[in-house]
């Protein structure tokens, strides 16, 4: 690696908050927000939700793992990870990496009533399918002991404002001037 390592990574199922509590931590940290998924958007030049329909969910992961891999070596920001990012052994792996070197990688949790709220029937989620609400928890489940093993941090973001995630983030943040 560079030397350059994120201030913190954002992972956790879609609708835990990471794109929002991320771009609100890059502005209290004073820095910049990147999305991964924004990343395979913008190299695939088309949309998440095209990419599963069009070519399906492996060639979407497989897009989604350099992302990362590149991102975790470019990005010295906040960083958010796709929900699904963690499905990966060798992004994972990089992820446990980067907590042994210091950095915060924070699993942003949400209970499935909460996540079902604020997911509602949104089409831009291609993973969730037919029943939303069985898929969500189905995923809440089955990724909770992979977010957990590359945490080292977890915050619940259920019934929580995004500035009080915010905070508990920004608590945990290891300073800069600490960093070798």
């Amino acid at each position: 690696m560079s030397g350059r390592r994120p201030l913190a990574v954002l992972v956790g199922p879609p609708s835990s908050g990471k794109t929002t509590v991320g771009t609100a931590l890059a502005a209290a940290l004073r820095t910049t927000f990147r999305d991964t998924d924004h990343d395979v958007e913008a190299e695939a030049g088309t949309t998440v939700a095209d990419l599963f329909v069009q070519h399906g969910e492996p060639h979407f992961r497989a897009l989604e793992e350099q992302a990362v891999a590149r991102a975790l070596a470019e990005h010295d920001g906040v960083l958010a990870l796709g929900g699904g990012a963690v499905l990966s052994p060798a992004t994972r792996e990089l992820l446990a990496a980067q907590g042994r070197a210091g950095v915060l990688v924070v699993w942003l949790d949400v209970d499935l009533p909460t996540a079902a709220k604020r997911v509602g029937l949104s089409r831009d989620r291609p993973i969730l399918g037919i029943n939303p609400r069985a898929m969500l928890r189905q995923m809440l489940e089955q990724r909770a002991p992979l977010y957990a093993e590359v945490a080292t941090l977890t915050v619940h973001t259920g019934n929580r404002t995004p500035a009080d995630v915010v905070a508990e983030v920004l608590a945990a943040v290891p300073s800069r001037t600490a960093a070798p």
